[in-house]
Formats: C-alpha cells, sequence, structure tokens
C-alpha cells in the first residue's frame, strides 16, 4: 500500500507537470483540464491497486488534488519569475512553499475548486469500476 502511496503521488505531480504545459502557453487557468486529468489518473490507479476498491478511489482522488495543487504552485512560481526576471527554480526556491501556497490561492476562483472537486470525484468513480474482461470467443 505504501508503493501505492508513492505512485499515486509521483503521479499527480507528472499529471501537475503536463497540466503545466498548456496552461503557460495559453497564458491562463485551465482548470476544466481537472476533468480528463481525474479520468486519466483514475483509470491508472485501477490497474494497479488490486482488487479495486476504496483504497483505488481514494489515492486516485489524491492523485487529483496533488495534480491541482502542483500546477497552481507552477503557476505561482512562474508568474514570480516572469515579474522578477528570475528562472523557475530560483523563483520556486526564493520564494518558498508558504508563499507560492498563498499566491496558489489568491490566483484561485471558487469556480476552481469545483471543477478540482469534480475532477477528483471523477478520479475515485473511474478507480472505482471494475475493468471489463475482453470477451474470449471459443
Amino acid at each position: 500500500m505504501l508503493f501505492a502511496l508513492l505512485s499515486a503521488l509521483m503521479l499527480g505531480l507528472a499529471a501537475g507537470a503536463v497540466w503545466m504545459v498548456p496552461t503557460l502557453y495559453l497564458r491562463q487557468p485551465l482548470p476544466w483540464l481537472a476533468l480528463p486529468l481525474g479520468w486519466l489518473l483514475g483509470k491508472a490507479i485501477r490497474h494497479w491497486v488490486r482488487p479495486a476498491s476504496g483504497n483505488a478511489a481514494i489515492l486516485a482522488a489524491l492523485a487529483t488534488f496533488i495534480a491541482a495543487l502542483y500546477v497552481n504552485l507552477l503557476t505561482a512560481a512562474a508568474r514570480i519569475a516572469g515579474l522578477m526576471g528570475l528562472g523557475l527554480i530560483d523563483s520556486m526556491r526564493t520564494a518558498g512553499f508558504r508563499l507560492l501556497l498563498q499566491l496558489a490561492e489568491m490566483g484561485c476562483t471558487s469556480t476552481d475548486g469545483v471543477w478540482f472537486i469534480a475532477g477528483m470525484g471523477i478520479a475515485a468513480f473511474v478507480a472505482l469500476r471494475p475493468d471489463r474482461q475482453p470477451k474470449t470467443s471459443g
């Protein structure tokens, strides 16, 4: 179970980094991407945790939450980097986790939270569904 938790955290961080690419490209927050990312994370975790149970649903929702948190922290760090002429890593080190968290919180609206919660719900739902076994003709 510890390995599954660690894997879910790493998947969430990876999904947040992937989420950051279109966010930076379009220069606007894309909270609705929590829905497809939640679906993908739920599907991935469902295949890892056997049997698909409440644990898989919790891990999928956690991974989606981590992805949403990480993309917001990265967005705040990118804004600082752009305003101060720093690199992304330098701005993250300079600002620190607490300041980035506060800036991420200030940048989110209440509808963003609804998107994130919906994505977490989709992830949990998909992780709970059993896999369909392919029909074999015999």
